[in-house]
């Protein structure tokens, strides 16, 4: 950050690396939309086709470093679009970055385009347009996120089916700091075949057993939930009661600077917080990349290898 903005002239709210860490992690936020607000300062630095390459160049390096095999990473291009790029530029700049760090890092990754609840559906629709044109190119998914408060998933719905029309998978932020009407519109209004968090799920026993039945995975952020305030504390989020329920759950990490976290921290957590044992998280681990948006010969195929590299750390010990 402190890089790109001497490059580029943008202002940052610290200068020093220790101090602008500080004020960047959600260490002290107790909202969704405090939590967001971090994004302000990250936003400015991202309005070129250089720097948005090297960032995603440097995440792929940043999960590889940690043995992650498989990346999916989502943004909003319609925030880079400040100065001049267009949404498909921008999308073309992060897919090299990606590209280049899957060659050079050994890591497969997916690019999700995000919409966001507080602008315009228009703005969605139109995201959702530029998204499938990139299908087939990186892009794997349409998603949509932001505060919810106010802004229901189906005042979207427009946009979820153009994607759905392109034959492209859907994920939806749902239930993080709204109730199970969220996810409920999310799932029947819009088509999601994964929900982002779903939190707050656990308040609709019907909706949390269509969940369960159905197969529909949620993408839990431990992290996250207790930096925004959508649970109080690590031992108090409903993880563990939605394992032990069968639901398919899943360990992210939401935002890596924001919330100051990796994957593995956020495994460690599920550990050290919610009693997750090894092969617990193995299993978890498994679901991951069973619900990953990719081919599904392709995902056999990496399951294949996922489930003999843990073979060999169990033979180790």
């Amino acid at each position: 950050m402190i890089e790109l903005a001497r490059e580029r002239g943008k202002p940052l709210p610290a200068w020093e690396r220790d101090d602008l860490e500080g004020y960047m992690v959600a260490s002290d936020t107790k909202s969704l939309r405090e939590y967001l607000a971090r994004f302000d300062v990250i936003i400015p630095l991202l309005q070129d086709a250089q720097a948005i390459e090297r960032v995603a160049y440097e995440l792929a390096e940043d999960n590889a470093s940690e043995n992650v095999r498989y990346l999916e990473v989502r943004f909003c291009p319609g925030l880079n679009t400040k100065e001049g790029l267009t949404s498909a530029l921008v999308i073309e700049a992060a897919l090299r970055g990606l590209a280049q760090g899957m060659e050079d890092f050994r890591i497969r990754i997916g690019l999700i385009v995000c919409g966001l609840r507080h602008l315009e559906p228009r703005a969605s629709a139109i995201l959702a347009e530029v998204a499938t044109s990139f299908k087939g190119k990186g892009v794997v998914g349409f998603d949509l996120a932001g505060a919810e408060s106010g802004h229901p998933p189906m005042e979207h719905r427009a946009a979820f089916q153009t994607a759905a029309q392109a034959n492209m998978a859907i994920t939806i932020h749902a239930g993080e700091d709204q109730g199970p009407e969220s996810i409920r519109q999310a799932l029947h209004d819009c088509g999601a075949h994964r929900i982002g968090h779903g939190t707050r799920l656990f308040r609709d026993a019907d909706l949390l057993r269509y969940v369960k039945d159905f197969r529909v995975p949620l993408e839990v952020c431990l992290t996250s939930n207790v930096q925004t305030g959508a649970v109080a504390s690590y031992r108090e989020h409903p993880l563990r009661a939605y394992y032990e329920e069968g639901l398919v759950v899943t360990l992210n990490t939401d935002n890596r600077l924001v919330s100051g976290t990796t994957l593995t921290e956020e495994y460690w957590k599920a550990h050290h917080h919610l009693g997750f044992t090894w092969s617990e998280l193995q299993e978890v681990a498994v679901m991951g990349f069973r619900c990953a948006f990719m081919p599904r010969d392709e995902k056999l195929a990496l399951l294949d290898q996922v489930r003999r590299e843990m073979g060999e750390l169990d033979a180790k010990g």
